[in-house]
């Protein structure tokens, strides 16, 4: 997963300026949240003067706390947006990579993901038919390394990018989008601590 943690990186890295770009709107929505906050707030003091100053101040203080949190939330939004903008960023540029890329990629996974036992390896169409020559023979020699053995099996599964392992009946999901989602909590970690730590 080291190769696919580095493209993750580097997909961050090449979007923190449109996560800049986006954070800047957010601030500016909430401050438009503010500043109309602030203006009912004075409104309200006009109409209010003869009320005791205790209440007055009192529904000053709940309409900034209301302001404060309407912009908590908006900031939360957006970075919630941003996150899951750069994860499917990593997706799609994974799906995106050059045939020799791609393919140094899947053997990557295959070191980490194959069992020391024989199984059955399926690819989506697109990749049965952009599979570099040898390729088959190579998932052999990464199988018979772990002391197992893997047929390619020409019938197409229906994803996007990656594998699907079977070994005894049992399907392992190696497609990108699953191991994305497997680990999107410590992904979206990572994008909050790169784009959002002051």
């Amino acid at each position: 997963m080291a190769g696919l943690d580095k493209i993750i990186s580097q997909i961050l890295d090449d979007a923190s300026r449109e996560a800049e770009s986006i954070t800047k709107k957010a601030q500016e929505e909430a401050d438009v949240i503010l500043a109309k906050a602030k203006e009912e707030c004075e409104k309200m003091e006009t109409e209010s003067k003869l009320l005791q100053e205790n209440r007055r101040k009192s529904q000053e203080e709940r309409v900034a706390s209301s302001s404060l949190l309407k912009k908590r939330q908006t900031i939360l939004l957006a970075k919630q947006e941003i996150i899951s903008e750069m994860i499917e960023a990593a997706y799609e540029e994974l799906l995106a990579l050059e045939d020799s890329a791609y393919f140094v990629m899947i053997e990557k996974m295959l070191q980490k993901f194959v069992l020391a036992k024989a199984g059955q390896i399926y690819f989506s169409q697109k990749d049965l038919d952009r599979m570099p020559s040898g390729f088959e023979a190579r998932i052999e020699e990464i199988a018979s390394s772990k002391d197992g053995s893997l047929t390619l099996i020409k019938e197409a599964k229906e994803i996007d990018g990656g594998f699907i392992l079977v070994y005894g009946g049992v399907e392992e999901n190696c497609t990108f989008k699953a191991l994305l989602d497997a680990k999107h909590d410590d992904l979206a970690d990572k994008v909050q601590r790169l784009l959002f730590a002051h």
